[in-house]
């Protein structure tokens, strides 16, 4: 295959993956953070008003993924890429617990997380009732991943520098993954 038909066929299958994707969570119901603050509201186990479609979204997800994994493993390698871009093993440390934390806090009080939130942002350009939520949490999304590039570009340590490159092992332009 070509790199311009693998190109090709990795933008469709990509743009594919994010419809069948977006389209689960509008299905499941988590678009709508009601939901998933009604899953998260475990005061509402007493009560009866806890909501527990979150774990059969992501129960869904393990089974649609655990055979993709297998397969890929024992192939040992993916359909459309020479080598599985897979991140470095990372320390558990101050920033990933710290990382854990906050986005926990904002995942507890706006009931979004980011997939859930872009597809939201794009689903409230049909229902104005989560559009400025949507809209809300993601530009704060954004505005968290900006104060992170700076602060590590004005506090640059090993650290920080080992974070990056661990972010960026599974980016498209990573080596392995442009292979």
């Amino acid at each position: 295959m070509s790199d311009a038909a693998r190109s090709r066929s990795l933008v469709v299958l990509g743009f594919a993956s994010g419809l069948v994707f977006g389209f689960g969570l509008v299905l499941g119901g988590m678009t709508r953070p009601e939901n998933i603050l009604a899953f998260l509201d475990l005061g509402g186990l007493t009560n009866g008003s806890w909501d527990g479609r979150l774990m059969l979204v992501m129960g869904s997800a393990i089974a649609v993924f655990l055979p993709a994994w297998i397969f890929v493993s024992k192939r040992g390698r993916p359909l459309l890429a020479q080598k599985l871009a897979v991140p470095p093993d990372a320390p558990i440390d101050a920033r990933l617990l710290g990382g854990a934390a906050i986005f926990g806090v904002g995942w507890g009080l706006a009931g979004y997380c980011p997939g859930p939130a872009l597809v939201s942002l794009g689903a409230g350009l049909l229902d104005a009732d989560i559009l400025a939520p949507a809209t809300i949490f993601v530009l704060a999304m954004i505005g968290g991943q900006r104060l992170v590039i700076l602060s590590e570009r004005r506090a640059p340590n090993d650290a920080a520098a080992a974070a990056t490159q661990s972010q960026s092992a599974c980016s498209p332009d990573a080596p392995d993954a442009a292979e």
